[in-house]
């Protein structure tokens, strides 16, 4: 068969993890020789930017974003897309030195946007950092939180922390700083975020 159409409904859904990525590759081979048109449906946007030339972005029958897997990635316009992708995202309304989270608390960034729109910060989680005690010096934004998870993610560790602040926030850290630190699950914590490693993106 040759189609000029290949619809592509959830294609790794029923699969794990090790056998969905051994897939994903088969499949991005495959696309990459195809001639046709291929319309992938999927609720991981891992699975969306590593398979597709384009991202459609929707939510409640909407487009939120229309773009490259490169632009969605380093731009993505929505919390859910930002949050399955590895980052911290959180939503406010932009101030004149950042952004006023809809949890209550505030975002410093080094680029601020105009007063009065609605944003997304994004953070990657290497970029926050933790401490036992409340930090001094050079980062404009510090929390008080409460750790609630540790997860392996390869040679790294990924920390949820919780915080009345800005609502959850993901640390990525060695499992050698986690140990000089001990962290684990309730441990009370500090997240600082430098202003020049926060992303503002308009909605």
């Amino acid at each position: 068969a040759q189609p000029r159409l290949l619809l592509l409904d959830e294609p790794l859904a029923a699969l794990d993890q090790t056998t969905r990525a051994r897939v994903r590759h088969t499949l991005r081979t495959h696309l990459a020789s195809f001639g046709g048109v291929c319309l992938i449906v999927t609720h991981d946007p891992v699975e969306a930017v590593s398979l597709a030339d384009r991202v459609l972005v929707l939510a409640h029958g909407r487009a939120l974003q229309d773009a490259p897997p490169a632009e969605v990635t380093r731009n993505p316009r929505s919390p859910w897309v930002a949050r399955m992708l590895g980052r911290n995202a959180w939503q406010g309304t932009t101030t004149v030195d950042g952004l006023k989270l809809a949890a209550g608390g505030s975002v410093m960034v080094a680029d601020p946007a105009a007063e009065g729109a609605e944003a997304l910060a994004i953070v990657a989680p290497e970029a926050v950092a933790l401490h036992r005690e409340q930090p001094a010096g050079s980062p404009r934004n510090v929390w008080p939180g409460t750790v609630r998870e540790v997860t392996a993610a390869g040679s790294r560790l990924r920390v949820l922390v919780t915080s009345a602040a800005v609502a959850d926030v993901v640390a990525e850290i060695t499992p050698q700083a986690a140990a000089e630190l001990g962290i684990d699950d309730g441990t009370p914590v500090w997240c600082s975020v430098k202003a020049t490693e926060i992303t503002l993106v308009t909605l």
